[in-house]
């Protein structure tokens, strides 16, 4: 099959990588401490620590987890934490004894975090301390033996502070003494390459219990090989600075932002609180920031932060969206602030993540989720697995070696999604247009079906983002007796004034007549994931 979106690659770019160039995540972490040794390599609260702080706590981390709590390769470790220094250690130090981590939100519910734990066969979990209580709630229902927990002020030398861990947990060790105790514990690294699993990422189960997406050494390398030559003109190498709002167990910031930028010698600033806008805001003020990556959410509450417009933006060269669709006017306001495009990136935690990002092309950029990485291919397929014209929309099927090795423990949901011809199939529709750029329509199961026109909400909440006076939307379908479903709009608006009747003929004038909204709903805020992404179920 032809590639029509390889004439949108810059000149210098490879259309192939060699995922081969690392033995394994073991053998690109110390390639990257020799090099970048006494470069700072994470920075939180103020404090920064180097690439050989890296390298020494996380060794002194998983002496401890080999030796007290005897983890070999292969078992799950769970790590329950936001964006801090404690993250990144305790990450490689699992790597370093060839443990699988298990990436688990802070903000789950007992129930979630009981289905996740039992399903990963869990017995060693590194918790945040403000996350106890769930723990606590349900540890009698799961295999958890250890528990290391993790304070806000850890690593930091400031007195931060931090919830209390919940009294009814025996508490096998504190992150720090951990720390201590491995000093003087001998460590003896696995032979690991890329067949051996890395990470369980575990998807959001909005159609269900969440599934656990393996992924492999062989899969993040090659995401990660992908990136670096497809953004290599963007990279210079011990000179980034990149902030980290996305939370690192998430695919995103866990692969681009955590593990590239690692490979690239850049400083990653981490935000431990991005809600705290003013205090995001600041830390914009104080850094001067090469490279950020967000979710459209994030960009459109900066943007919206008295003193945003006050950075210094000079330095600011890449902006990168993804984990939901990127708003053009949300695009088009960032780059009359910063001076900088948004450009979208497209992926899934089942592709390590990345699949496509969008620098454009020869004739400039067009809006959408760009081209295929390097080594990887794309098709757009009907329900019944034909492969579709180009121009047509269908399901978006992916190709390469960063997808996932399958489900966890889970053959039934694997053979779903993938075809007879080994392409995995995403669940977003989407099309290629005659330029070669991809264009996501919608998620599959958002759809909704209005007298048997399909309406995708995307397209509708992305209307309503142009309309002034309002700060954000996210629409539903709603049974109809007429329609079959109609659609609804919640929206916050910032201009009081605004009435329903107001959203529905801003509508009028720019969408067709069945997909103008039947109802607007004026909420104080949208429900959104840790990550942003809008919560369409919880309005449902």
């Amino acid at each position: 099959m032809t590639k029509p979106w390889l004439k949108n690659y810059p000149q210098n770019v490879a259309h192939e990588i060699d995922p081969h160039c690392y033995d394994s995540m073991l053998d690109l972490f110390h390639q990257s401490v020799v090099k970048y040794h006494q470069t700072t390599a994470f920075s939180n609260f103020d404090r920064e620590i180097s690439f050989n702080d890296v390298d020494c706590l996380s060794r002194d981390f998983a002496a401890y987890l080999q030796t007290q709590l005897h983890i070999k390769k292969g078992d799950r470790v769970a790590l329950m934490c936001p964006n801090t220094l404690c993250f990144p250690i305790a990450m490689w130090g699992i790597i370093k004894v060839g443990g699988v981590q298990v990436n688990v939100n802070p903000m789950y519910t007992p129930r979630e975090l009981q289905h996740q734990l039992n399903d990963a066969q869990v017995d060693t979990i590194i918790i945040f301390s403000s996350a106890t209580k769930t723990l606590a709630d349900i540890i009698d229902n799961t295999s958890v033996k250890n528990i290391i927990t993790i304070n806000l002020d850890d690593l930091v030398d400031k007195n931060l502070p931090s919830a209390a861990v919940d009294n009814r947990l025996s508490v096998t060790a504190t992150f720090t003494d951990a720390l201590v105790k491995g000093q003087d514990l001998a460590l003896e690294e696995p032979t690991l390459s890329h067949g051996d699993l890395l990470f369980l990422q575990y998807t959001g189960g909005t159609t269900g219990l969440s599934k656990g997406a393996v992924l492999t050494h062989g899969n993040i390398i090659a995401n990660i090989v992908q990136y670096q030559e497809f953004a290599k003109n963007c990279i210079e190498y011990g000179k980034e600075t990149v902030i980290t709002a996305i939370p690192m167990y998430h695919i995103f910031a866990l692969t681009v932002n955590t593990l590239c930028y690692f490979l690239f010698g850049a400083k990653n600033i981490l935000v431990t609180d991005p809600r705290n806008m003013p205090a995001f805001v600041e830390i914009w003020k104080n850094n001067k920031a090469t490279v950020f990556t967000g979710v459209n959410t994030l960009f459109n509450g900066l943007l919206h932060t008295p003193g945003f417009s006050e950075v210094d933006f000079s330095a600011l060269k890449l902006s990168v969206g993804g984990g939901a669709a990127v708003q053009q006017a949300v695009a088009d306001k960032w780059q009359s602030v910063t001076g900088d495009p948004l450009l979208e990136g497209y992926g899934l935690s089942e592709t390590s993540p990345i699949l496509t990002l969008n620098f454009g092309g020869k004739n400039g950029y067009i809006s959408g989720i760009g081209t295929p990485m390097p080594s990887t291919d794309i098709s757009i397929r009907d329900d019944a697995g034909h492969i579709l014209p180009q121009g047509e929309s269908g399901e978006l099927c992916a190709k390469g070696p960063q997808i996932m090795a399958g489900y966890w423990q889970n053959s039934d949901a694997t053979k779903e999604v993938m075809t007879d011809d080994g392409y995995f199939k995403t669940g977003d529709i989407a099309l290629l247009d005659e330029h070669g750029f991809f264009h996501i329509v919608d998620r599959k199961k958002d759809m909704i079906l209005v007298s048997g026109f399909n309406v995708y909400p995307n397209e509708i909440e992305a209307e309503i983002a142009h309309m002034p006076g309002i700060m954000e939307s996210a629409c539903i379908g709603i049974p109809d007796e007429k329609t079959g479903e109609a659609v609804k709009v919640f929206a916050v608006k910032e201009n009081s004034e605004i009435t329903e009747q107001d959203v529905i003929d801003h509508c009028r004038k720019h969408l067709t007549r069945y997909k103008v909204p039947k109802s607007i709903v004026f909420i104080d805020q949208v429900p959104k994931s840790s990550v942003g992404k809008l919560l369409r179920r919880e309005l449902r």
